[in-house]
């Protein structure tokens, strides 16, 4: 089943071993599943098995996947889950830097101190809050606190999650000293990892990439605007392969953002979070306007890329 869409094009496998039913796999089946797209020269992405008081176990499962596979490996949203896991960034990159230094590693993660999921992995959650995204029993629910939610249904919170399940939520469960120690981290790509579908979407829908170019490069100074530009651009391009792309050059492919790093800024909130930034002037995708004076165009110049489309995976820029 992997081997046909990779064949069709795919270039890579996504696991997602925090979640059912994926979490019952072992490590040698993803192992031996990650050996086809060493045969095919993809790439593996994993939510990892755990991010809160097993990190560093499931980091040494990802490192182990990728160096008995010889793949390059992506650690999706980065991040220490749980206030007992608060500060351990400091324990979880020296592990990255050094399994880095003799096998392809990259990894991304979001400016904020809270992640969205779904409502059946309360259960798994050190949350301090948690705010409902969606739900299909109670829609009318959607963007208010479970805490406030469970006093009206005169139910544990616990209890409430499943009442509103099917549904998701917003779990603030990150330290900023984390967040921020991670995005500053030099292979640190930015990512959104947001959730179009949602009713009451996580904010990172529509601020992460400005909110990183106002609040943590123009605000709080964790680094250079230089630095923020390569994490989203040329950075993620070399990770990924995408050939002729991150990197502003004759002959490769005009995407571009035209951006005010003087008042570039998020206006998504948790409260309202459909909100589109505000210093961004133009955005080109392949050559062509996508976004001008604050509307879309109607262009949609996008295309899929497959894996005979781009560059092998070399990780340049890592070490």
């Amino acid at each position: 089943m992997l081997e046909d869409p990779l064949e069709a094009g795919a270039f890579g496998l996504s696991t997602g071993l925090f979640y059912a039913p994926a979490n019952a796999a072992p490590t040698s089946e993803v192992i031996e599943l990650a050996r086809a797209l060493h045969e095919h020269g993809a790439l593996h992405t994993t939510h990892m098995r755990d991010e809160g008081d097993r990190i560093t176990d499931s980091l040494r499962e990802t490192f182990s996947i990728g160096a008995k596979a010889k793949i390059p490996v992506v650690i999706s949203h980065h991040k220490c889950s749980g206030t007992s896991s608060h500060g351990r960034s400091s324990e979880t990159l020296s592990l990255i830097d050094k399994a880095s230094k003799i096998q392809a590693l990259g990894l991304d993660a979001y400016p904020y101190t809270a992640g969205s999921t779904v409502l059946s992995a309360y259960r798994n959650f050190d949350a301090m809050k948690v705010l409902i995204t969606w739900s299909e029993p109670m829609p009318e629910y959607a963007g208010r606190e479970l805490s406030e939610i469970a006093g009206e249904l005169g139910m544990s919170e616990k209890d409430a999650a499943e009442a509103l399940s099917p549904g998701g939520g917003i779990f603030f469960m990150m330290a900023e000293e984390d967040v921020r120690r991670i995005l500053a981290y030099p292979q640190t790509m930015i990512g959104s990892d947001g959730l179009p579908s949602d009713t009451h979407p996580h904010p990172r829908l529509w601020g992460t990439f400005p909110r990183v170019l106002g609040h943590y490069v123009r605000g709080v100074k964790l680094f250079s605007l230089e630095e923020a530009v390569r994490k989203m651009t040329s950075l993620p391009a070399a990770c990924f392969g995408l050939k002729d792309r991150g990197i502003l050059k004759p002959g490769n492919f005009a995407d571009l953002v035209i951006f005010d790093p003087d008042t570039i800024t998020d206006s998504a909130t948790f409260d309202d979070p459909v909100r589109p930034a505000q210093g961004i002037e133009q955005v080109m995708v392949n050559g062509r306007v996508v976004w001008k004076d604050g509307e879309h165009t109607g262009n949609r110049p996008g295309r899929a890329l497959r894996l005979q489309d781009l560059a092998p995976f070399r990780f340049e820029g890592f070490r």
